[in-house]
């Protein structure tokens, strides 16, 4: 076969490569012998390799062996060489390169255990000598213990000399360098490459040659490449260096683990910059800086010295690495505000640069949370993991909607070491991308913490002494970034989420640690607001201890392996305790807030003796309409089964008695206020339940299949229009395996997996009034058990479907789906403080990766009809996973993988989903707001302590409203620095200009700060999308002002 000239160059040139490398390398794969048992496991055990099996190399050339934490031992002895084809050997340095996959690796030379490592510390080069002589010997031995989940493999061993004279390289590194200098010559003169294939032809005439002179020939070979090389002038680009140690908190090990990788970690890095002054490293998370801080005081003082001295650079803003699709708002602001402050505090300096290498893909309003922080650059590597496409750009400006900007970096991989070739081709592609000569490099051992090594600094040494190869120098990831970014012109603009293509199951798997986390964020909301304005109320001391240790729980957990799902059982033991701390303290301080005010509130005498008074508050920024549940069990008796409402005046109200000693009726809360209420003892009524399976209202008719529990139709009596074109709320099952990443990446092909439908145990009411109707379906789906309700509720247009799982499958994912009657281009879903739109008929393979796509409180299809707009949104109280199709909307409700946690998801869930059909697009239908009235429920106050009798009370206050529909409150706090102001937050819903008008009788807005509290410029009108952070002060109110009101206080 006849090969292109270009081809026979480059062949050419690889073969020279090779047998260069050859003269200082010997590959020793094959020459192991193995032994399956663990006899020998304290110290190292001189052994007879007699007495073990030579291995056989599988088709990848690996040696393999059973997973689930089995034990091989591989040993061979050799001896040093005087020469490989000709090349002498005295004196040169050996080490011995292997690549593992092992959860634990010994290595022992001579007797002696030299090394440990892991799953990420996987690719040392042992030294044996600094020194060799001819006939030296050396035994070296590997004691190996593969994964839990899958097989072990060493996937390389391999005997490398190396010269320690820079002035007189080895044939090895000569190998490198024309391996460099063929990648340069490539990219920026390819013609030339010819040229470089004649001078390295003659070496592969020199292998069979005796006495050859190798030190005048690697002379001679190396003028002739670094002559061809000059005019490419490698010496004016630079790789930047930047050691690194990426460090998840928890994942594959424990978060005690953690806190020992870290200052392994730390103490490695600082005693390598006692040896290598050159030597700048980096580490992001405030929560470990912080832990170590206070075990570690000593440790801390020299990280903080070496931050004054410019050799450490503490980055990344956020508290923790956290997952930046399924937290809310306000949980990125408070991993800003904390995590920035921290630095602030603690290193002189908040963060410019916000550091998220291993983050699963990141929402489109992110750029703004970051500028509004005093972040100016974002770093990220992990679309590189990108299944189906290659991301657009390495450097570009990432525009959130409401048109904040901040420059990002797509990095070069972490977890690397320092590897020439490598580099170049990376500087390379980096060039070619933007256009800029200078690159960063991140050598590191990373995942399990670790960073630089000695041999990579070493490297790096060696390195900087060759003609041919770029500049080398370190510096910080902020300098670097800030002298590119000025550097840079016309840099493209990216108007979208930063999807991964990768990890799609991570919206779904661990629903636990999803619904601690959404419950966890709503109850720090209310908690927060009302200890606020029981302070400013009432004089209660405002727990800000409390409340900042319950968000660093909070923020800590929402970290990026433990929120997703993707870490071990351990990991989760260990979450539970801290998501059940933060309800025991986040509870305790909405019960004491509530109770404080209510000490205050005026209420009317009661209408009769039997009369007990509620009080409903709200905590959201507008006025709800909305059923009322009220717990019974602490005043319900023998003789006071059932009970009854009235308004302030006495007058009667609708309500309803049920099941679980509860208590029904509708009432109109105010915005951030309460509405009173009395109980008062009726006599039972008897409960008759329909024959048929219909629930209704004044807005929906509702039917479902006494056959299957699905949907059989959702009526729209206003519009006259049914919602549903087939079953809905059909249960869709589906076979999710082969995935390496188990419980993170659902299987592409899982629709064309489908098993059989769920089977129908019971169908039955639970209750049926003008309050509240519930018909329960219990139903089977292989070894689980779905026990659903659906409930619609007087003046509602919502069907609520409840939900207790036991989830008992392997591997098996569930949706539940609804097909629709319209047809919609886009589907919209809820981000943090905003909404994306996605198409529901994908044309661009990225557009048709976004399969599986993650939301927060809702998703919706809408439609254009004859008569206006039509749409259905899907909103639910703890799930993230959905897919659309232009006629379908489809939930991910639970999957079952099996590694890292082979029990995950395994057990009860409860969890709720609503269907909303409605007239108008989303915004004019206001899903945001069903959304988060489905997520934050009434706090109900039944008989509170010491309430105060007068007859001028009234049924209702807000102390909050905000006259603008489209503005969502996210925070009521005291201000971080000033004890006599406060913080108002909010963000614009709706992509709408919003004109604030602050309705409050204790706060006046002052001046507009941002997410650190630092004040900023005053705006006329709140922007598209945009969010808000205002001081407020409190109203300075005379008695008389206040004597008319229902607080008996001055305000």
């Amino acid at each position: 076969m006849n090969l292109p000239v270009s081809s026979l160059n480059t062949k050419s040139i690889s073969t020279a490569i090779e047998m260069l490398r050859s003269c200082c390398q010997v590959d020793i794969q094959s020459t192991w012998r193995y032994q399956e048992t663990d006899e020998v496991v304290t110290d190292f055990i001189p052994f007879s390799l007699t007495d073990w099996q030579p291995v056989e190399l599988n088709e990848k050339d690996h040696i393999s062996w059973k997973g689930g934490k089995q034990v091989l031992w591989l040993g061979q002895k050799f001896s040093v060489p005087e020469n490989l084809h000709n090349f002498p050997l005295t004196g040169l340095s050996l080490r011995v390169a292997l690549v593992w996959w092992a959860d634990l690796a010994e290595v022992y030379v001579n007797d002696k255990l030299v090394l440990t490592g892991d799953l990420f510390d996987s690719s040392p080069r042992v030294l044996l000598s600094s020194s060799v002589t001819p006939g030296e010997e050396f035994t070296i031995a590997l004691r190996l213990v593969s994964p839990g989940h899958c097989d072990g493999a060493l996937m390389r061993s391999l005997a490398i000399y190396e010269s320690t004279d820079y002035n007189h390289p080895d044939a090895g590194f000569i190998a490198d360098e024309l391996a460099v200098t063929e990648i340069l010559i490539q990219n920026f003169a390819p013609e030339k490459i010819p040229n470089l294939a004649r001078e390295v032809e003659k070496v592969t005439n020199l292998k069979d040659a005796e006495n050859q002179d190798w030190k005048t020939y690697l002379v001679n070979l190396r003028e002739t490449y670094v002559g061809l090389a000059e005019f490419i002038n490698a010496q004016k680009y630079k790789i930047n260096l930047l050691g690194h140690a990426h460090l998840d908190l928890a994942w594959l090990w424990p978060v005690a683990e953690t806190w020992k990788a870290a200052q392994n970690t730390f103490e490695s890095v600082l005693q390598l910059q006692k040896d290598f002054s050159e030597l700048i490293f980096c580490h992001t998370t405030p929560a470990l800086y912080a832990w170590v801080e206070e075990n570690r005081p000593d440790l801390f003082r020299e990280i903080q010295n070496q931050v004054k001295a410019g050799k450490w650079e503490v980055l990344g803003g956020f508290w923790v690495e956290p997952d930046l699709n399924l937290i809310a708002g306000e949980s990125i602001v408070r991993q800003l505000l904390y995590g920035q402050r921290y630095f602030l505090q603690k290193f002189g300096k908040i963060s410019a640069v916000v550091w998220v290498p291993d983050t699963f893909g990141f929402c489109a309003t992110l750029p703004q949370f970051l500028a509004n922080a005093g972040i100016e650059l974002f770093v990220t590597q992990k679309l590189r993991w990108n299944d189906t496409t290659k991301f657009d750009y390495d450097l570009f400006w990432w525009r959130s909607l409401d048109g904040s900007q901040t420059l990002s970096f797509m990095s070069a991989p972490i977890g690397e070491t320092i590897e020439p070739v490598k580099m170049a081709k990376y500087a390379c592609e980096w060039k070619t991308q933007t256009g800029l000569q200078d690159s960063l490099w991140l050598p590191g051992v990373g995942d399990h913490g670790g960073g630089p090594t000695r041999d990579m600094l070493e490297t790096g040494r060696r390195w900087e002494h060759s003609p041919i190869f770029p500049k080398l120098e370190f510096t910080t990831s902020e300098k670097y970034l800030q002298q590119i970014k000025s550097a840079s012109q016309n840099l493209p603009v990216w108007e979208d989420e930063l999807y991964l293509e990768f990890h799609r199951g991570c919206y779904t798997t661990h629903a636990d640690q999803k619904r601690w986390n959404r419950k966890s964020e709503h109850l720090l909301y209310s908690a927060e607001l009302f200890a606020t304005l029981a302070n400013i109320l009432c004089g209660a001391e405002f727990p800000q201890t409390e409340i900042e240790t319950a968000w660093k729980k909070v923020l800590f957990n929402q970290f990026h392996d433990i929120l997703p799902g993707s870490s071990i059982t351990q990991v989760y033991a260990d979450a539970i305790p801290e998501w059940e701390a933060v309800e025991k303290m986040g509870t305790k301080i909405l019960e004491d807030s509530l109770k404080a005010i209510a000490s205050q509130i005026n209420i009317p005498q009661p209408p009769n003796s039997e009369s007990i008074p509620i009080i409903i508050f709200n905590s959201l920024n507008w006025e709800r309409s909305e059923v009322v549940t009220v717990d019974l069990s602490k005043i319900i008796t023998p003789n006071y089964p059932t009970w009854k409402v009235a308004d302030i005046q006495g007058k009667e109200i609708l309500c309803q008695n049920c099941e679980n000693s509860t208590l029904l009726f509708f009432a109109t809360i105010p915005s951030i206020g309460y509405s009173i209420f009395w109980l008062s003892p009726s006599s039972p009524q008897p409960k008759i339940f329909p024959k048929n399976w219909i629930l209704e209202n004044e807005y929906l008719q509702i039917q479902v299949n006494p056959e299957t529990g699905d949907l059989t139709s959702v009526f729209d009596k206003i519009k006259q229009r049914e919602i549903l074109t087939g079953a809905g709320n059909q249960l869709q099952a589906f076979t999710d395996s082969g995935q390496y990443w188990d419980a993170w990446n659902i299987d592409p092909n899982y629709n064309t997996k489908p098993l059989p439908p769920t089977e129908l145990k019971s169908i039955q009411w639970q209750e049926y009034g003008e309050i509240h109707q519930r018909l329960r379906v219990v139903r089977q789906l292989g070894k689980s058990e779905f026990c659903q309700d659906y409930i619609l509720e007087l003046g509602s247009p919502i069907l609520k479907i409840t939900n207790t799982v036991n989830w008992q499958e392997n591997q098996v994912l569930v949706k539940t789906a609804f097909p629709l009657n319209l047809q919609a281009e886009f589907a919209t879903y809820e981000i943090p403080c905003g909404a994306i739109r996605r198409p529901t008929n994908p044309q661009t393979p990225a557009q048709k990766a976004k399969w599986e796509v993650p939301a927060l409180h809702w998703a919706d299809l809408t439609t254009d009809t004859e008569v206006g707009k039509y749409g259905v949104s899907l909103l639910n109280d703890c799930k993230y996973g959905y897919d659309a199709q232009p006629s379908q909307l489809r939930l991910t409700l639970l999957r079952s993988s099996n590694w890292p946690d082979s029990q995950a998801d395994r057990g009860i869930h409860e969890f709720t989903y609503s269907l909303y059909p409605h007239l108008g697009s989303w915004e004019e239908a206001e899903t945001v707001k069903r959304g988060y009235e489905l997520n934050v429920p009434f706090q109900v106050l039944v008989n509170p302590d010491n309430y105060q009798c007068n007859s001028d009370g009234c049924q209702s206050q807000s102390f909050l409203y905000l006259s603008a529909d489209n503005l969502i409150l996210m925070a009521l706090k005291p201000s971080e620095d000033d004890s006599e102001k406060f913080i108002l937050r909010f963000y614009e819903c709706h992509g709408k200009t919003a004109n604030l008008s602050l309705q409050s009788e204790v706060l006046s807005l002052g001046e507009p700060v941002d997410l650190l509290e630092n004040c900023l410029k005053l705006e006329e009108n709140i922007q598209p999308w945009k969010i808000v952070t205002f001081q407020a002060t409190l109203i300075n109110c005379s008695q008389d002002l206040a004597k008319d009101k229902c607080l008996p206080f001055s305000l």
